[in-house]
């Protein structure tokens, strides 16, 4: 019989890539992913970046390449992080991954013994919670409110629990709650994790992506100690294909994730660093991204104009300043697995909001993404789910 290592026992596959494979047929009106609006990808300029590529530089592009990854692609992004996030480092300090999914299973890797105590907010990512679990951690989620994290019940926590080796915090427009961590929420938390001294992943895959408001300094940006580790990944604001994240930070850290890289995957694709490079130095980026931008905010509006007015009362939703989900709260007990079920038979997806709580529980939560389907998709989509949702919830209380 083959015996499995103990950790297996901790992974189950993504309730998220599951349920993307049921829905992937042409007829199902999609919210349950977080994949970018595949229309907006720049198909022909990328061709073009591409040709230039193999004709300028066609031997190293097929080549290894350093573990870092390629310096000039490393100082285009120190150049952006300090204009966009007034993070002020440069490429000796940045890390090239293949998405930021692999600095997570680096932050795992780096800090994590098993028992060790992680810290996430309530709900977290999913795809955090599965990296994680591959170091068999424990899991506390931490409340949080519109503003973010509870900076009190953080601490709380700290003062009382040993062991704690890391928290991994999305402080603009969170995966999956939607919600963005106010100024003063920032600075908070980062004066209670300079008190303990305690590291901190801060996840940013879409901090680009503000529809509303004035954009905010990065959790980075306000360190001091060289405690914020900083995962970005160019996945939504170019093309989730080419597999590019980065990770930033200071020596005596990126020096681990140095080595976890060599370890895993010696390093990123040559090709697609090369490629995002030359596109950058054509194309200009921001102008891309004001395209994308104007799109999802667009889509945003539309889906929450529908729940404001056919949601039924009894149901809480968020309004999102950016990103690519919103999040509904439905009433205790009802549940979300049961209702997503009605929904599939009407052709209607979404992401049941369980999973995104490490310890169980919340089955009244659900997820939607507004990115990926079309203007008239999302008004038709919406419309059968706010009718159900309203038809459920009658049945059951």
């Amino acid at each position: 019989m083959i015996k499995f290592a103990d950790r297996m026992g901790q992974l189950k596959g993504s309730e998220v890539r599951e349920l993307m494979a049921l829905t992937a047929k042409p007829d199902i009106i999609s919210f349950a992913g977080g994949m970018p609006a595949p229309e907006l990808f720049p198909v022909e300029q990328v061709l073009e970046a591409t040709l230039a590529v193999l004709k300028e530089h066609g031997q190293e592009a097929l080549q290894y390449s350093t573990t870092e990854g390629i310096p000039k692609l490393r100082e285009q992004i120190a150049k952006r992080m300090e204009e966009k996030n007034n993070i002020h480092t440069d490429a000796d300090h940045i890390l090239m991954t293949s998405g930021s999914q692999e600095g997570l299973i680096f932050s795992a890797q780096a800090f994590l013994n098993k028992g060790d105590v992680v810290l996430m907010e309530s709900p977290s990512y999913l795809g955090a919670i599965n990296a994680f679990k591959t170091c068999e951690p424990t899991f506390i989620d931490i409340p949080t409110d519109k503003e973010g994290m509870l900076i009190d019940e953080l601490e709380k926590v700290l003062q009382t629990t040993e062991n704690v080796k890391m928290i991994y915090v999305i402080p603009d427009f969170q995966n999956p709650s939607g919600k963005t961590w106010s100024l003063e929420r920032r600075k908070q938390f980062m004066e209670v994790v300079n008190k303990y001294e305690i590291p901190v992943i801060e996840d940013n895959p879409y901090g680009d992506l503000r529809y509303e408001g004035e954009a905010l300094p990065a959790l980075k940006s306000l360190d001091t100690k060289g405690l914020v580790v900083y995962l970005g990944t160019f996945s939504k604001i170019l093309a989730p294909g080419f597999r590019l994240g980065w990770v930033c930070a200071d020596d005596p850290i990126l020096a681990k994730y140095n080595f976890l890289k060599q370890a895993f995957s010696l390093q990123t694709p040559t090709i697609s660093m090369l490629i995002a490079s030359k596109w950058m130095e054509l194309y200009d980026l921001n102008a891309h991204v004001d395209k994308i931008r104007d799109c999802y905010g667009k889509r945003k509006n539309i889906m929450i104009d529908i729940m404001e007015k056919e949601l039924p009362a009894c149901c809480k939703f968020t309004d999102p300043e950016g990103g690519l989900f919103t999040w509904i709260e439905l009433p205790e007990g009802i549940d979300a697995k049961e209702l997503a079920m009605k929904c599939l038979e009407e052709k209607v997806a979404f992401v049941t909001g369980g999973g995104f709580y490490p310890n169980g529980g919340h089955e009244n939560t659900l997820r939607l993404n507004y990115s990926n389907m079309p203007e008239e998709k999302i008004t038709e989509g919406m419309k059968k789910l706010c009718k159900i949702i309203t038809q459920f919830c009658e049945e059951k209380t």
